[in-house]
C-alpha cells in the first residue's frame, strides 16, 4: 500500500491501523469495510469454481474458510505485524488450536513457557493430550531450560511477548536463536503487546497469534483470534512439517510449501485447519475488531501511561507487598521492556497484598470503576483474582510460576482518567488491608 499524502512506500503505524487492507466498497462506494454477512459465494462459471477448490485461484468459497470483511482484518493485522499473511478465528484458543494441528502430528512435542496465561496451561496440558500433542515446560527466566527440552520429536516453541497475568516481558531475540538453531519455529503470542508495543517477527519470531478479544478490539464487545505468518521458516527444509512439505491427496498433489512460498503457513492453516474443524470468525466480529484497531496506537498509549501511574501509586501504598510491572526502573523485566517495548510496558500487570488471599478477594470485589471480570485489553480497568478464578484449576505451584500466587490481584488499566482509577484503588485498598 502507498501513502500517497506523503509520496512514500512505508506508510507509518497508525495510518496502517486505519488503512491497511481496506478500500472504499467497489459496488457501493461505502467507506467502512462492508459486514458481508453472508455463508457463501456465487461462482462465476464452473472453471472458476473448480480453480478455487483446487487452490490455483484465490478467491471466496464458503465463510467458514474465508470472508471478505475477515480478509481486511487479515492484511491489517499482517500488515501491523510485518508479516506475509494472516488467518482470522473465532478466538485466540482456537488460533492457538489450528498452529498446532498445522505443525504437530500424534507424538509430537513442543516447548512452551512457563509464564502464560492460565487458560492456554490448562489447553496445553490437557486438551492437547487428545490430539497426541505433548507439551514441555521451560522457564523464559532460564534459557537453559528451552535447549533442555529440546528432543526429536520437537516441532515449535510457544511463548508470549508480554507473559499474562504477570507483565513478565520475553528474551524474544534469545529463545528465537535456540529456536532457529533446532530448525524448530518460534510461535509468540503477542496478544498484550500488541504490534504498537513489539513486534515479534523483528526479533526473530516465525508465526505470531493473538487474542484479538483484548487490545486489538479493545472494547470487550467481540471474540476472535489471529494468526500471522511471518514468512521466515523453510518448510521444505526437513520433513518434520509434512503438511506443508509433502503433496496433498485432498488437494490433487499440490504441495502447499512449493506452491505458495513465504505464505504457505497461513494457507495451510486455512485450507488443512480451518476449513476441516471450522472455529470460523463472523464477518461482524470481525467489524467489531477492525474498528477497533483504528484507535489502537492511541489506545495503547494511553493504557501504558495510565497503568505506569498506577504502578507508581501502588508501589508506595502501605497494604501492598509488590508490584510486577516492567514500566518501573526496579522491576526485574525493566531492561528487557526498555529493549523490546520502549512505548510502554502494557496495560497488564499485577501486584501483591499484604493481607494475602483473602484480602486479593475481598480488593477484587470491593472496586467500584474497575470491573472485576475475566479478561483483559478493555477500554474499561478490569481487575481478577487469578488464584480463585483464572487460575484456579491450576496447582499451588503452577499458580506461583504463573505469577498468580495467592496474594496476587491482575489489573488491567483502561484509558479513563487515571486520578480515577488511584481513587477508586485506594478507597478499595483501605477495605482490604
Amino acid at each position: 500500500m502507498t501513502n500517497s499524502t506523503n509520496g512514500h512506500d512505508h506508510p507509518g503505524f497508525a495510518t496502517l491501523a486505519i488503512h491497511a487492507g481496506a478500500a472504499p466498497d467497489k459496488t457501493t462506494g461505502a467507506r467502512a469495510t462492508p459486514i458481508y454477512q453472508t455463508t457463501s459465494f456465487v461462482f462465476e462459471d464452473a472453471d472458476h469454481a473448480a480453480a478455487l477448490f483446487g487452490l490455483e485461484a484465490f478467491g471466496n468459497i464458503y465463510t467458514r474458510i474465508g470472508n471478505p470483511t475477515c480478509a481486511v482484518l487479515e492484511e491489517r493485522i499482517a500488515a501491523l505485524e510485518g508479516g506475509t499473511a494472516a488467518l482470522a478465528v473465532a478466538s485466540g484458543h482456537a488460533a492457538q488450536q489450528l498452529v498446532f494441528h498445522t505443525l504437530l502430528a500424534p507424538g509430537d512435542e513442543f516447548i512452551a513457557s512457563k509464564k502464560l496465561y492460565g487458560g492456554s496451561i490448562n489447553q496445553f496440558n490437557h486438551a492437547f493430550k487428545n490430539f497426541g500433542w505433548q507439551v514441555k515446560w521451560a522457564d523464559p527466566d532460564d534459557l537453559s531450560t528451552f535447549e533442555a527440552a529440546l528432543s526429536e520429536r520437537t516441532r515449535a516453541i510457544f511463548v508470549e511477548s508480554i507473559a499474562n497475568p504477570g507483565g513478565a516481558v520475553t528474551d524474544l531475540a534469545a529463545i528465537a536463536a535456540i529456536a532457529a538453531k533446532a530448525h524448530v519455529p518460534l510461535v509468540v503470542d503477542n496478544t498484550l503487546a500488541t504490534p504498537y508495543l513489539v513486534r515479534p517477527f523483528e526479533h526473530g519470531a516465525d508465526i505470531v497469534v493473538h487474542s484479538a478479544t483484548k487490545f486489538l478490539g479493545g472494547h470487550g464487545n467481540s471474540i476472535a483470534g489471529l494468526i500471522v505468518d511471518g514468512g521466515t521458516f523453510d518448510w521444505l527444509a526437513d520433513d518434520k512439517y509434512p503438511k506443508l512439505s509433502q503433496p496433498r491427496p485432498d488437494y490433487a498433489g499440490v504441495t502447499l510449501g512449493q506452491r505458495f512460498g513465504n505464505f504457505a503457513f497461513a494457507i495451510a492453516a486455512r485450507v488443512l485447519g480451518l476449513r476441516d474443524l471450522g472455529p470460523a470468525l463472523s464477518p461482524f466480529n470481525a467489524f467489531l475488531v477492525l474498528t477497533g484497531i483504528e484507535t489502537l496506537p492511541l489506545r495503547m498509549q494511553r493504557h501504558c501511561d495510565n497503568a505506569l501511574a498506577v504502578a507508581e501509586y501502588l508501589a508506595q501504598h502501605p497494604a501492598v507487598a509488590t508490584v510486577n510491572y516492567a514500566g518501573l526502573a526496579g522491576d526485574r523485566y525493566h531492561a528487557l521492556a526498555q529493549r523490546y517495548c520502549p512505548n510502554g510496558a502494557g496495560a497488564v500487570f499485577t501486584f501483591g497484598l499484604k493481607g494475602g488471599y483473602e484480602a486479593g478477594r475481598q480488593l477484587a470485589t470491593s472496586l467500584k470503576l474497575f470491573s472485576h471480570l475475566a479478561n483483559v485489553g478493555d477500554t474499561r480497568s478490569l481487575v481478577i483474582h487469578p488464584a480463585s478464578t483464572t487460575h484456579r484449576q491450576l496447582t499451588d505451584d503452577q499458580r506461583i510460576v504463573a505469577g498468580a500466587g495467592p496474594e496476587i490481584v491482575r489489573v488491567s488499566i483502561g484509558i479513563e482518567d487515571v486520578r480515577d482509577l488511584i481513587a477508586d484503588l485506594d478507597q478499595a485498598l483501605g477495605k482490604s488491608g
